[in-house]
Order: structure tokens, then sequence, then C-alpha cells
């Protein structure tokens, strides 16, 4: 019954994402979805744990459904990737081994940013995830069209994998 709840939570998102983490040592690959004003898109991170709390990693998103009054816009414009910082806190929490909150900041291509996200997990190696994130200091400030697409409030769900 888990398998099939699993299948249809991550169908019905239709996004996957992987991330997982152990502590030092630990390396995550996330491959995600993100919805941003008027368009949904990929993210793809991956994270490697310097401590038992702490994580750094870059992450690559891209916008697949992005069209407005000024047509469709390039490959730059949905292309954006960072450089990421969290701070695993789950086993701080002690609310479960399966369960983990990670706050963290960004710093992009676009903007520097902080995320807050958490993971449940139902084996060793497969869970669920969502995560937001927020600009904190835009680049551009007076940002228009696509621009601002990679710049705002950011929604992330999808499953966890720890490889």
């Amino acid at each position: 019954m888990k398998k099939v709840i699993t299948v249809l939570l991550v169908l019905s998102a239709s996004f996957v994402n992987a991330q997982a983490f152990k502590g030092k040592g630990d390396v995550k690959l996330q491959v995600g979805a993100t919805m941003q004003e008027y368009a949904t898109g990929i993210v793809t991170t991956a994270d490697f744990g310097l401590g038992e709390n702490i994580s750094i990693g870059g992450s690559i998103g891209y916008l697949l459904n992005t069209t407005d009054a000024e047509g469709t816009p390039k490959f730059d414009d949905r292309f954006d990737a960072k450089f990421r910082f969290n701070a695993n806190i789950g086993n701080v929490l002690n609310i479960s081994e399966k369960f983990d909150v990670y706050p963290g900041l960004d710093l992009g291509l676009r903007n520097f940013g902080a995320h807050l996200g958490a993971r449940y997990f139902f084996t060793d190696g497969f869970g669920v995830y969502t995560e937001a994130g927020v600009p904190l200091a835009k680049y551009n400030t007076n940002a228009v069209g696509y621009e601002r697409f990679n710049n705002q409030f950011v929604f992330q769900i999808g499953a966890s994998f720890n490889l």
C-alpha cells in the first residue's frame, strides 16, 4: 500500500526530486520541480555532507512552460544555477530518524536567497520532500518580463533518493 501511495504522489506531482542527508561524506543528487510565476520547471541539485548537520552543493534549474505577452523566452532566460548551503537539523529537532528539516542559503546567477525544506524517508533510500525558497537580494531589482521568472518565491515537491 505504501508503494502505491508513493507512486501516486510522484505521478500526481509529475516531477521527481532526489535528495538525502546522512552526514559527513554523504552525496545527494536532487532532480525536482519548481513552480514560478506562470512557469513550471525542473531542478537538479547535488549536495555533499560536510559534517553531521552541514551540507553544501549546487543547483541547476530550467523553466519548461514559460510564455507570456513577450513570446517564448531564450535559454538564458529559462536557466539558473546556484551554490547551496544547508543546515540539516532533523536530528536536532528529534522528531524521527526518518524526518529531516533543512533551512539554507543559496547564491545563484540571479539572486542571493534562502530556502526551507523538509523530507520524510519511507526507507533508507526513498522518501518525499517539499522545499520553499525566496530571494533575499536580487541582482536586478528592476527586472521585467522573463527576468522575474528565476527571481521570486519558489515551491518544490518531489521524491527523495539517497545515493
